[in-house]
C-alpha cells in the first residue's frame, strides 16, 4: 500500500521531493492560482523522464477530450523502456465522471505519474475523489493566490532566485501596478531581469519606470504613503496625475490597496504594545519591523473612529464604482471622492 500523504503540502516541499526524484503515483494540483499549478506540472513533464523517452512513455491530455476510463486505461499501461510513465491531465476541472479514477487511486501503478490540473477552483474536500486519493498516496496541492500585502515578498523572493535584489519602493511598485496574476507578474520581473547589467543586479524605482512603465514619483505605492502621511499636497498632486493619465493608476486598482491599508490598521489599534514596530508586525503577521512602521504612522495620524469610517467609505465607494447607487459619476470622481474623505 502506498505511503499516505496529508493535503496542505507545499509548493516548496513538492519541488523539493521532485528534484530528488522522489516521485508519487498522483498529483493533484488545484486552485485558483494557475502559476504554482503550471510550474509543477511543467516541471514534472520536463524532468521525470529524458528526453528520448518521451514519445512512448509520456502522455499530456486535457480534461474535455477524454474520459475518466481512458485516463485509467493509459494510466495502468507499462512504461516502454523506461523507468516511469507520465499521464498529465490538463484542465481537469473539464473531466466528467471521476468513479474509475477513485478505483484506480486504491491501487495505483507504482510506476505511472499521474498528474490532474483542476484551475479556477479547488476540488470539494468531502467528494469521494480526494479520500480515494490521499488513501492511494496522493500529493494534493491546492494553489491559492496570494494576497495583496504577500505580493513584495514574492517579487523579492523571485528576484532573488535569479541573483538580483530589489529596493522596497520598486518591489511595492511593481506589486502594486500589476497586481496578483502570478504568471503576468513573473513575466514582467522576467522583462525587468533581462534588462539589469551583470555589473549591477539592483531592481530601483528608476529601472521599473524605465522597464514596466510605472511613474516612480507617480504611482499607487507613492499614493499609499501619502495617505498614510496625511500629506494633502503630495496626494492632490499624484491623484490629478493619475486623472489626466487614466492608464497609469485607477480606482478599481487602489481600492484593494486602501481597503488591506486600513484594514490592516484598524487591527494594529488592537496590537498590544502599538508602540513597538516588531510587536506590531507580530501582531499583524508581517514580514518583520519595518513592514509595520506605516501602521505606527497611521496610528499617530488617524483615530480608531476615522479609520472606521474610512473602511466604510471605502466600502460605499466600491459599489458605487459597480453601479450601485450610482446611475453616472465616473471612477475618477469616484477616486478623488474617496481621497478627500480619507484626508479631511
Amino acid at each position: 500500500m502506498p505511503e499516505k500523504k496529508n493535503t496542505g503540502t507545499s509548493y516548496e516541499t513538492i519541488m523539493r521531493d521532485l528534484k530528488a526524484r522522489n516521485f508519487s503515483p498522483i498529483y493533484i494540483l488545484m486552485g485558483e492560482e494557475s502559476y504554482y499549478i503550471d510550474k509543477i506540472s511543467d516541471y514534472i513533464a520536463d524532468n521525470v523522464l529524458k528526453p528520448e523517452e518521451r514519445d512512448f512513455n509520456q502522455t499530456i491530455v486535457f480534461g474535455s477530450d477524454v474520459s475518466a476510463s481512458q485516463i485509467v486505461d493509459s494510466a495502468k499501461a507499462f512504461p516502454m523502456m523506461a523507468e516511469k510513465r507520465v499521464v498529465i491531465v490538463k484542465e481537469s476541472q473539464n473531466l466528467k465522471g471521476t468513479e474509475p479514477l477513485e478505483k484506480y487511486f486504491k491501487n495505483p501503478v507504482p510506476s505511472t505519474v499521474l498528474v490532474f490540473c483542476h484551475k479556477n477552483g479547488s476540488i470539494d474536500k468531502r467528494k469521494k475523489i480526494i479520500p480515494a486519493a490521499q488513501a492511494g498516496g496522493a500529493v494534493i496541492f491546492e494553489s491559492k493566490k496570494l494576497y495583496e500585502r504577500e505580493l513584495p515578498g514574492f517579487i523579492e523572493t523571485y528576484l532573488r532566485q535569479h541573483q538580483a535584489t530589489v529596493e522596497q519602493k520598486a518591489a511595492q511598485m511593481i506589486a502594486d501596478h500589476v497586481g496578483a496574476d502570478l504568471n503576468r507578474l513573473t513575466s514582467e520581473l522576467d522583462k525587468v531581469l533581462i534588462s539589469l547589467p551583470a555589473s549591477d543586479r539592483r531592481v530601483t524605482p528608476d529601472v521599473v519606470e524605465k522597464e514596466i512603465g510605472v511613474s516612480k514619483d507617480f504611482n499607487a505605492f507613492e499614493l499609499r504613503n501619502a495617505i498614510v502621511q496625511r500629506d494633502i499636497y503630495k496626494a492632490n498632486l499624484i491623484i490629478k496625475y493619475f486623472d489626466n493619465n487614466p492608464k497609469a493608476g485607477s480606482l478599481f486598482s487602489f481600492l484593494p490597496m486602501l481597503f488591506s491599508y486600513f484594514e490592516n490598521l484598524m487591527i494594529a489599534f488592537y496590537s498590544p504594545n502599538k508602540n513597538n514596530e516588531n510587536a506590531v508586525a507580530e501582531f499583524l503577521e508581517l514580514r518583520n519591523g519595518w513592514a509595520a512602521r506605516d501602521y505606527l504612522t497611521g496610528m499617530r495620524n488617524y483615530s480608531g473612529m476615522k479609520t472606521m469610517q474610512i473602511i466604510s467609505k471605502i466600502r460605499e465607494i466600491d459599489a458605487k464604482s459597480k453601479g450601485l447607487d450610482n446611475p453616472n459619476t465616473p471612477p475618477g470622481e469616484l477616486m478623488k471622492e474617496l481621497i478627500f474623505f480619507i484626508l479631511h
